[in-house]
């Protein structure tokens, strides 16, 4: 999945090239390439299909060098409820026993040998019975940030590695995140998921019929000269819902693999500045011409070219890019959405 805007992560994140196009990390490989390079031990380079926005279509191509057939163009945002249910009916139409793993495009995992183990553990057991999996990350501390998932002590294989999902619950509260995080039985939710074709439209024909309703007309249709124009009917009448709260968060038959790869959903400046490695100040320096004085725990991403010199900062975003610049506390990052929101409005 690659339609978002990564807002959150403006002035470099922009509407017109968001995160996932980026190279964030400094390391020459943007966030949806360091995605697919992922999955070339898991699954044959032709079985990766890339969902996102159709302005993103030839940015992907770009980036990833693939057949352009690869790219399940959406023309509008309706979540990840319409476009799970529009790459799984096309997916279905040219194989009905497909097993699917949908990840998004913008996520760090530094334990790829654990990553696969993880995929192979949960794919085994959505081919073996009718169930829907999500990859549970053991939680590090008491975020607030993350989704968590309960699960009960019943064991769906050997290791004690597959649980049955008890509960969802959506960002909590710090006091109820401390909660979680000691009782031993609530990790995050990672947002990746695993299940065949035929589960997951299961699912959503008993507990989203109106999506499914209204992607099932276009059997037939996809993959041919007719899917443009039927999808783009389609999701102007399909209601934005997300796949947690359509499907995930009712359905009976979901289980959780506990999982600790080295995870981390890139969602913020602070949670990039927690995975980039630091200088002895605790500084996370993106740029090869920054000097940092009398100045620690700060987040610094910098053109190459550019010359910067700080001094005196304590726990701060600085980021250049697209001609803007952005000083800001990281304690404060919650207000970049209403900062890129009075900018669009007055410039």
């Amino acid at each position: 999945m690659a339609g978002g805007i990564g807002s959150r992560f403006w002035p470099m994140s922009t509407s017109e090239k968001p995160k996932q196009f980026l190279d964030i990390l400094g390391v020459g490989r943007t966030l949806i390439q360091h995605t697919y390079d992922r999955f070339a031990n898991i699954c044959p380079k032709e079985n990766v299909y890339v969902v996102t926005n159709e302005a993103y279509k030839d940015l992907i191509i770009e980036q990833l060098q693939i057949n352009p057939e690869q790219v399940i163009a959406e023309p509008l945002r309706r979540n990840t409820a319409p476009c799970i249910a529009y790459a799984s009916f096309k997916i279905a139409q040219i194989n009905p026993e497909a097993n699917l793993i949908v990840a998004p495009s913008d996520h760090l995992i530094l334990d790829q040998p654990g990553y696969e183990n993880v995929i192979e553990l949960a794919l085994n057991q959505a081919m073996k019975e009718d169930c829907l999996i999500t990859l549970g990350i053991k939680p590090s501390r008491p975020d607030t940030g993350y989704g968590y998932i309960q699960f009960t002590d019943a064991n769906k294989d050997e290791n004690g590695r597959i649980k049955k999902v008890k509960t969802f619950t959506e960002k909590p509260d710090l006091e109820l995140a401390k909660e979680f995080l000691a009782s031993g039985d609530f990790y995050w939710n990672g947002g990746i998921f695993v299940w065949t074709a035929r589960s997951i439209m299961n699912a959503l024909e008993g507990l989203l019929p109106e999506v499914y309703n209204l992607f099932k007309k276009g059997e037939g249709k996809y993959n041919t000269a007719e899917e443009l124009d039927f999808i783009a009917d389609t999701y102007e009448r399909c209601k934005n819902i997300s796949i947690d709260y359509g499907v995930m968060e009712k359905a009976e038959n979901v289980y959780v693999v506990l999982s600790d790869f080295g995870w981390s959903d890139l969602g913020t400046w602070g949670s990039l500045y927690d995975s980039l490695p630091k200088q002895e100040d605790g500084n996370a320096v993106i740029g090869k011409k920054v000097f940092m004085y009398e100045s620690k725990n700060c987040i610094v991403n910098m053109p190459e070219d550019k010359l910067v010199i700080l001094q005196g900062l304590d726990d701060y975003i600085v980021v250049e890019s697209n001609d803007t610049l952005l000083v800001c506390k990281k304690s404060d990052e919650q207000k970049i959405r209403e900062m890129v929101n009075d900018v669009n409005g007055n410039v």
